[in-house]
């Protein structure tokens, strides 16, 4: 089968742990881009969760804020307003 050439680019440090990874694995690096790129074709999905982890913005408390500060908005009662060390504070409440 006819072979392509892809080039991307990916921070260096990044890239020298990539190979230690895949080479620990036995494989280099076109051979594990070759594998993901085969599970995506397979599988129609991205093999791993892709999430925003522990970022507070998406916590439940800053959610519970935001929906509360857009109904306010959209009731036209004004628009409330909170410090980042409060955003912060009432995450760790969590």
């Amino acid at each position: 089968m006819p072979q392509t050439t892809l080039s991307i680019r990916i921070d260096d440090d990044l890239k020298k742990q990539f190979d230690a990874v895949c080479s620990e694995f036995g494989m280099n690096i076109s051979t594990a881009i070759t594998v993901f790129a085969k599970t995506i074709v397979r599988e129609r999905r991205i093999p791993f969760e892709i999430s925003a982890g522990s970022d507070p913005f998406y916590g439940e408390a800053n959610m519970a804020w935001l929906r509360e500060a857009h109904a306010q908005y959209l009731s036209n009662q004004g628009f409330i307003a909170k410090s980042l060390d409060e955003l912060i504070a009432s995450e760790d409440e969590e």
